[in-house]
């Protein structure tokens, strides 16, 4: 196998042999390679013409690259469904292609040996293009749930697998396309916001307590409301409670959402602690979406999954979404016979988010005045994904060492190295505030984009820094948009990206400033002055 895709990656070079560092075995990466070198098929088979594309075949993209993200399916059986349905959606694309005595290959399965192998400057930026689009599709997933969708993001989805099998293509050719999946992704972001306020509600900020009450209960993982909804619904009345996890936590900011008494909590940390924080619970576990570890035997038997999620063994909730075999192990294992308060990485007992674009800019006057007045100094937005490799406790300390006239905003499941901290208020607005998931990036953008119409400057020229974690490739697509968008000075940690070669690394450094993190006490001195 061969897979450098994340930031855990063996070596900081890729990893090899019979397994990755996240637990993929080499047969299901070649999979997971021979699906997506059957998306470019599928692709190619368009041949550019728009008319060619179906609802069906965007659908099996969109799902296909979600799939092979990292930390979301090792089933290989699954996979394999997936690479069937590819096979058909390009069989009632291109009919006649498959009867035909002289085929002339346009439209063949694109093989990935051929992207690994090629000169590392086009690798890299056909793997910027690759993992950017799989964390695209991501985000497009989400909204489609939700009945959202967006031509021209689907459209995209051909125009950057048909060029990452373009073995004739040269930087010239694959940078535009590369900075052009910031610009759709922020589009797509766009998208996912609109259907997520539109059907949830604006976010609001909650306090969310990290103590689960007795009785049975059922944690959900990953990343989709509407799941969350659904399990809502159908456990209300039944003496379930419902807790979240990782980059669930968000839900408990929507209002359609909130209205659930029986929504309590939040169990546990981010996506890499699941194993630790799993072994022992009274209770099932339902994974959605991404950002999940392969589940141990010893819980095995209460893991519970659905959307695009696979693992061998465990039980699928399909698209009838009928959760009665979680609901009915939730009460066979009863829960905690007592309450029992699991406190985040800093001790704290309680954590805050739901300060959403919407929630902040109702209060920009007071930030502004504050600014004015010099009460804030500087914001900061500590954002990004987190993860096992030691190093990420620079955030922890970096958020623990901002002075009391600056502001740290946050999202996604980077802020558990620090989001139980006490930073106390400025302005009369909490110190630290939680935008939300990853997949609310875009409110983070739409703050910043605020904030500078309200001050008549560019984002560049706000007292404003980005310190951010990565993980997987829906920070890649993130901080594509960020570029796109011109924002500079970026420091990402904590490594950098094995698949950006040295001559593509010079160029993002010289253009817009990227930088990776030192150390805490470096950093704030740089960025402070």
């Amino acid at each position: 196998m061969f897979c450098f895709q994340c930031e855990q990656t063996a070596k900081c070079t890729g990893c090899t042999g019979n397994m990755g560092v996240c637990g993929k075995k080499a047969d299901t990466a070649q999979l997971q390679d021979q699906l997506t070198g059957s998306l470019i098929g599928l692709a190619r088979s368009t041949d550019g013409n728009e008319h060619l594309i179906s609802d069906s075949s965007t659908a099996v993209i969109i799902e296909g690259l979600f799939a092979t993200l990292t930390n979301v399916n090792f089933d290989n059986d699954a996979l394999l469904s997936l690479m069937a349905r590819v096979e058909a959606e390009k069989k009632k694309m291109v009919p006649d292609c498959f009867a035909c005595a002289n085929p002339c290959g346009k439209n063949n399965d694109y093989d990935l040996k051929n992207l690994w192998e090629a000169h590392e400057d086009i690798r890299s930026l056909k793997s910027l293009i690759l993992f950017g689009i799989r964390g695209v599709a991501a985000y497009a997933y989400h909204a489609a749930v939700l009945g959202y969708h967006d031509k021209a993001v689907e459209s995209f989805f051909y125009k950057a697998l048909i060029a990452i099998g373009m073995d004739d293509y040269g930087m010239s050719d694959l940078l535009p396309i590369v900075m052009e999946v910031g610009e759709v992704n922020l589009r797509c972001m766009a998208l996912l916001d609109q259907a997520n306020t539109e059907v949830f509600g604006h976010p609001q900020p909650a306090e969310v307590s990290l103590t689960v009450e007795k009785g049975p209960f059922i944690v959900v993982t990953g990343h989709d409301l509407y799941d969350l909804k659904l399990l809502l619904e159908q456990t209300e009345g039944r003496g379930i409670n419902i807790y979240t996890h990782g980059e669930m936590l968000p839900a408990h900011a929507y209002p359609e959402l909130k209205r659930f008494s029986h929504l309590k909590g939040n169990y546990g940390t981010a996506w890499q602690n699941q194993q630790k924080e799993f072994a022992a619970l009274p209770a099932p576990i339902l994974f959605t979406t991404n950002c999940l570890m392969p589940p141990k035997a010893g819980y095995a038997d209460r893991v519970f999954t659905t959307e695009v999620v696979g693992f061998p063994g465990m039980t699928h909730i399909g698209a009838e979404k009928d959760f009665s075999p979680i609901i009915e192990k939730a009460l066979e294992l009863g829960g905690f016979a007592q309450d029992r308060t699991f406190p985040g990485i800093n001790g704290g007992e309680k954590v805050m988010t739901g300060f959403a674009r919407n929630t902040v800019m109702s209060v920009a006057g007071t930030v502004i005045d504050a600014v004015k007045a010099g009460a804030i100094r500087h914001f900061f937005l500590v954002a990004g994904c987190d993860g096992a490799r030691p190093g990420r406790n620079y955030y922890t300390e970096f958020v623990r060492q901002t002075p009391a006239d600056t502001v740290v905003l946050t999202l996604a499941c980077g802020k558990y190295r620090f989001n139980d901290l006490d930073l106390g208020t400025i302005g009369g607005l909490p110190r630290l505030m939680d935008i939300g998931q990853c997949n609310d990036a875009y409110s983070a953008i739409q703050i910043a984009v605020a904030l500078a119409d309200a001050f008549g400057c560019g984002v560049n020229d706000l007292p404003l820094s980005m310190v951010l974690s990565w993980y997987e490739q829906k920070a890649v697509c993130i901080l594509l948009t960020l570029l796109h968008l011109g924002i500079k000075n970026i420091r990402l940690g904590p490594t950098l990206p094995a698949f950006v070669s040295p001559n593509v690394l010079n160029f993002l450094v010289e253009k817009f400033g990227i930088a990776p993190i030192t150390t805490p006490e470096e950093d704030l001195k740089a960025i402070l002055g």
